[in-house]
């Protein structure tokens, strides 16, 4: 049987395929009845038919690839029926009649017509087989392509549920991409609202439109961010759930498809998921370019604060450019107009040298014709003349000759007689030198005798009152009295003993006698007795250890004693200490040896600043050690270290825990090794002290940093109470505020026993020989004054920062009242405390630009600090803060060699910057000048004296053996017949300067 039936394409039915499968294990299983044979047929083809959802209904056939139609068999299961009992009656070897139910009206019971349109015998039983062999070989065929039909089936089941699975993974990266779309432009909202709060915090000092518009502008913004957030959300979720309901719209029609056609319903799957997906792409698209959308236009509308802002910035620098281009142009008109009337003097002066030298040519001509003219004609004279002066001359010589003689003579017996007459003066004067030495010597001893009387007097006075202050005195004691010892006591004086005995000469007038009156109440009444027997009585005087004498007399002694003895002991040690220093060489005596004071130093102190602004970004400690063989040699006497506490900013100006030394300039073993090597090098070391201002380490409930940690836990009761910005608890500020960090209140007791006992530290566990004191105009000096008394350095500088007077943008030329607030300061600590020359520092800025004039003041003394109080004044001309990287102030880079020309030969304590020592080249230069400094003992007390200030130069002469000048001026000490010694160059530097010292 040539039978291939399938479905849709190759696929066969489980009936017919279960009959053929009977049909071929009949040819194995003969004994098999049909009864069972059928039955077993039948059951399967009802569990089949269960299991398949196809059945054979339109009895479609296909053979080879031929459409026929069942052309005899209208029931296939009789015919299959007859199939089975002729396959049967043929194995028994016989012909049988089909049985009654087999038979089929129309249908022969011995012949069997093929699907093919053969007839077969069924009789013929090798027919049979053969056929039954070849249907076995295409029912193999048909499983075969029935495992294909399946295995395609599963592929397409597998590759629909890949899809599905492609769709939800899809579906839900769309989900999270628009959710982390969604949180990105969250982010970016609080970034950017966040940077408005930022701006608008840095802008409380902008005008209040501007601040409205922003309000205005946020509320905008805020509005249409939300708005488009909540559409963009609304319509990203009606998206995800139109695409849901497409795909289980497309899920459902897959599954009715693949129930019809698998392969049909696995493109149509195919291409719904497609579209669901590019649907999804396309939302999400759609979705970020909205967000786009806003942002830009947030972003837009933040531009508008920013212009705003950037406008306002904008026209407050044009405004302080026009400003700054008004006083330069006002400066180049001035200057202009000087060098207009420069210029004009300089013409005019040309003009009459050209005349003076037109009329001087001339005159020459003249002179010249004439010469030649009077020189032929006085030729002959002159020689006529010659002769006759020759005998004159001989004749006048001879008679001078004489005179002189007689002159000599003269002068020889009036130089004798001068000094015979010197002589005889002498004489009378050692004689009266004599007379009123021996004057002198009497004149003291009869103080003394009186001195003595006086006394006895005194206590003889004082008995007789004990004694007879109610009785009536004897006339012997009134004998003894006028006749005996009293005698004695007044001398062999007569008239000193009738003033007493009788009375002055005329009577007493009655103002004497009132006065006399006052001065005898507390002596007894004087009275005369007469007939009275002389006895003696004798008078008990005291010794010379029971008087009193003002020479062995004691001071009581109360606290202004004490200081003047305190004082003249300080000044007889600073004499001293200056003597010594006058005398020996200029290296720092040791602390055993001398006692110096915390405001001065030694008085020669050189002091270098050890750091820049960049050195805490190298292991600063370590390198800066290596340099102390070097700076002790070059003549320096004082290391400033940097600040050696832990520090929020890593330069060390915002201090935290006061005792961590663990800061970024290096350990506390390094910067405790670091000053040991400078002791070795007899260098002092000054520790850089942050008073005025710490950061907190803890918030309060509040949220402000004003809570204190480490060692030194302090609270809101340390910081002043009008602080701007960190709700301080204490007592109002007595200076300035710093707004970067809380500022301390130093009238507290114990924040000041806190900062003395931190400060005895660094000073005796830590080695620092003293301080420099920063921002010292945020409190009261009075108590630095109590720290230095408490920690006693070897010198401390304050750093009291104060801008200068400007008048059209320059310096003006009386700073008299910048320097006065230094000086206040100084003496709030009662000098205990020098501090950094600002003053000197502006004025230099423009001195040296040819305006040397600026160097004195109307008193003829320097015009910075220097001239008021020169032991207190640090000179300096760069430092961290001005110089370095920061550069708020820098010196003028052509003009600094000048600088230290100027600071290292006047008085004062000159600052040296590491920048200037080790970076810029200058280091032997400047070595060289403190050579000169050193070498001719200028201190910070010289006297100094100014010979020249003004456009040309700036000469003045320090001590008694340094002269110094600055500036093209052509002045030198040796054309100056006032000034005694001998002067020699010492350093010349051309147009810079120069410096000459006493030989």
């Amino acid at each position: 049987m040539d039978l291939l039936m399938t479905s849709q394409k190759w696929g066969l039915s489980m009936n017919f395929c279960a009959v053929s499968k009977d049909i071929i294990d009949l040819k194995d299983h003969s004994h098999i009845s049909c009864s069972g044979i059928i039955k077993s047929s039948c059951s399967r083809t009802s569990s089949k038919a269960s299991h398949n959802s196809l059945q054979l209904q339109s009895r479609t056939f296909f053979l080879e690839g031929r459409h026929l139609q069942q052309p005899r068999v209208t029931n296939w299961s009789y015919h299959r029926k007859y199939l089975i009992f002729a396959s049967r009656t043929a194995a028994e070897g016989g012909v049988h009649d089909a049985p009654e139910d087999f038979r089929v009206s129309g249908v022969d019971s011995n012949r069997f017509t093929s699907l093919s349109g053969q007839c077969i015998d069924l009789d013929d039983a090798a027919s049979l087989r053969a056929t039954l062999l070849a249907a076995e070989d295409r029912v193999a065929a048909a499983e075969r392509e029935k495992a294909d039909a399946l295995e395609a089936l599963a592929k397409a089941e597998a590759k629909q549920q890949e899809y599905g699975v492609n769709l939800v993974q899809t579906t839900a990266a769309a989900m999270q991409e628009i959710e982390s779309a969604r949180e990105i432009f969250n982010k970016e909202l609080e970034m950017i609202l966040e940077e408005k709060l930022a701006v608008e915090s840095e802008l409380v000092l902008a005008k209040q439109d501007a601040i409205d518009l922003a309000v205005k502008v946020e509320m905008l913004a805020e509005s249409a961010i939300q708005e488009a957030t909540a559409n963009l959300a609304e319509e990203a979720q009606l998206r995800i759930a139109a695409a849901e309901a497409s795909a289980a719209e497309a899920s459902e029609k897959v599954d009715n498809r693949i129930r019809i056609a698998a392969i049909d319903a696995a493109d149509s799957m195919l291409k719904e998921s497609r579209d669901v997906i590019e649907k999804s792409f396309t939302a999400l698209e759609a979705a970020k370019e909205k967000a786009q959308k806003a942002e830009v236009g947030l972003f837009q509308k933040m531009q508008i604060l920013d212009d705003l802002v950037l406008k306002e910035v904008s026209a407050l620098g044009l405004q302080q450019a026009i400003s700054t281009l008004q006083q330069q142009l006002q400066a180049a008109k001035n200057e202009n107009e000087r060098l207009r009337a420069e210029i004009k003097a300089v013409m005019v002066r040309a003009e009459t040298a050209e005349a003076c030298v037109s009329a001087a040519g001339s005159a020459m001509q003249q002179s010249q014709a004439t010469a030649r003219k009077s020189e032929q004609e006085h030729e002959q004279k002159t020689k006529n003349a010659l002769e006759a002066l020759k005998n004159a001359g001989e004749a006048r010589l001879e008679a001078a000759k004489a005179v002189f003689k007689a002159d000599i003579d003269a002068f020889q017996a009036a130089v004798n007689t001068l000094s015979k007459a010197n002589k005889a003066q002498e004489q009378a004067n050692i004689r009266k030198y004599e007379a009123l030495e021996r004057s002198l010597v009497t004149a003291e001893v009869t103080a003394r005798a009186w001195k003595e009387r006086a006394v006895a007097v005194e206590d003889l006075l004082r008995k007789i009152k004990e004694q007879a202050i109610e009785t009536e005195v004897s006339g012997t004691m009134l004998d003894e009295l006028n006749g005996g010892r009293i005698i004695t006591f007044l001398g062999s004086d007569s008239r000193k003993w009738h003033l007493l005995a009788n009375g002055p000469r005329r009577e007493t007038p009655d103002w004497m006698l009132r006065r006399i009156k006052v001065a005898l109440q507390g002596l007894p009444p004087r009275k005369t007795f007469e007939g009275e027997a002389e006895t003696e009585i004798h008078l008990q005087l005291p010794t010379s250890e029971d008087t009193w004498s003002i020479a062995s007399a004691k001071v009581k002694e109360d606290i202004f004693t004490r200081e003047a003895a305190e004082k003249e002991t300080i000044d007889k040690q600073r004499r001293a200490l200056e003597h010594a220093l006058q005398r020996k060489t200029v290296r720092r005596p040791k602390e055993a040896e001398i006692k110096i004071e915390s405001g001065t130093g030694s008085g020669r102190e050189i002091v270098f600043q050890g750091f820049n602004w960049e050195s805490w970004r190298r292991k600063w400690y370590l390198e800066l050690e290596s340099k102390a063989a070097d700076l002790a040699n070059c003549g320096i006497t004082a290391i400033w270290f940097p600040p050696p506490t832990h520090s929020v900013s890593a330069q060390g100006y915002m201090p935290g825990d006061l005792y961590d030394l663990n800061s970024a300039y290096g350990s506390l073993g390094e910067l405790k090794h670091c000053i040991e090597v400078m002791h070795n090098h007899d260098l002092l070391v000054l520790g850089d002290t942050v008073l005025n201002h710490r950061c907190a380490q803890k918030k309060s409930p509040n949220g402000v940093w004003n809570i204190f940690g480490g060692k030194i836990a302090w609270g809101p009761e340390a910081i002043v109470r009008d602080d701007p910005n960190f709700e301080g608890r204490g007592n109002p500020s007595s200076g300035d505020h710093f707004h970067a960090a809380p500022n301390i209140d130093h009238s507290q007791d114990f924040v000041r026993r806190d900062i003395k006992e931190w400060m005895k530290w660094l000073r005796t566990e830590i080695g620092f020989d003293g301080w420099r004191l920063d921002f010292v105009k945020g409190f009261w000096g009075g108590y630095v004054k109590e720290y230095i008394e408490a920690t006693s350095p070897a010198f401390a500088i304050g750093e009291y920062w104060d801008s200068l007077a400007y008048e059209g943008g320059n310096v003006c030329y009386n700073q008299d009242a910048h320097r006065q607030r230094i000086i206040n300061w100084i003496n709030a600590t009662g000098g205990t405390s020098s501090a950094f020359d600002v003053t000197t520092k502006g004025i230099l800025h423009a001195a040296l630009h040819n305006e040397y004039w600026r160097l004195i003041d109307p008193q003829g003394k320097p015009p910075g600090v220097m001239g008021w109080w020169p032991s207190r004044a640090v000179t300096f001309l760069e430092n961290h803060d001005t110089g370095s990287t920061q550069g708020h102030w820098p010196f003028p880079r052509d003009k600094v060699m000048q600088g230290y020309a100027y600071i290292l030969t006047h008085p004062g304590t000159p600052v040296i910057f590491y920048d200037h020592f080790y970076d810029f080249g200058l280091h032997d230069t400047i070595a060289e000048l403190i050579a000169v400094r050193t070498g001719t003992g200028v201190h910070c007390r010289s006297p100094i004296r100014i010979y020249q200030a003004n456009n040309q130069g700036y000469a003045a002469q320090i001590g008694d053996s340094l002269i110094m000048k600055i500036g093209p001026s052509d002045w030198n000490p040796l054309r100056k017949n006032n000034l005694a010694g001998n002067w020699c160059r010492v350093v010349d530097k051309g147009l810079d300067y120069q410096i000459w010292r006493k030989t």
